[in-house]
């Protein structure tokens, strides 16, 4: 799995129609419902703004499109199709269009959000996703040096640290590397 590391966005002008295709990163739907409240003011007045989004989630992925008062399956779906092709998590693709007075029909529509969409992704920078876990750790002074620099080395970091007669720490890690930190412990 994949995510976009900033926001990009890309503009295309398609029989006098405008179409502005955004990629964003989001963590959450709060995230993405926040965001879509930002451009809806940024863009006023839009004849539509379509989106589609893909957040991972403790129960699982979570994904979302809407077409926007476009006729059924011709904005949101495409502009889904190119997350999931792309594997991409935790991101939304939002879709802006100027109505410019030509129709482009149920295929051109289709092909206009979607490769809004697919442009936006491509000036995007991917990189992968990776799944953080947060350990509740406690630890003597001296051994707090190694442990910094061991914690370093498998790309975790210190969250919180209280330090009592014993060090109590909670750090955060990718996944895959937490068997390793155990091991060291």
């Amino acid at each position: 799995m994949h995510c976009v590391k900033s926001e990009r966005t890309i503009e295309d002008t398609i029989k006098k129609s405008r179409f502005i295709g955004i990629v964003t990163p989001c963590e959450t739907e709060g995230q993405a419902l926040q965001k879509l409240r930002q451009l809806a003011g940024r863009y006023a007045g839009a004849s539509h703004i379509a989106f589609a989004y893909r957040i991972l989630t403790e129960r699982g992925i979570v994904m979302r499109m809407h077409d926007a008062g476009e006729p059924s399956g011709t904005a949101g779906k495409p502009i889904y199709q190119h997350l999931e092709g792309k594997d991409l998590i935790n991101t939304m693709v939002v879709v802006v269009r100027y109505f410019g007075g030509i129709k482009l029909g149920a295929g051109g529509l289709t092909r206009a959000y979607g490769n809004s969409a697919k442009n936006a992704i491509a000036a995007a920078e991917l990189v992968d996703h990776v799944v953080y876990e947060t350990l509740r750790l406690t630890l003597d002074y001296k051994q707090l040096p190694a442990f910094e620099y061991q914690l370093q080395k498998l790309s975790g970091r210190i969250v919180e640290q209280d330090f009592s007669e014993r060090i109590e720490l909670l750090v955060s890690l990718p996944r895959e590397n937490v068997d390793a930190l155990r091991s060291l412990l």
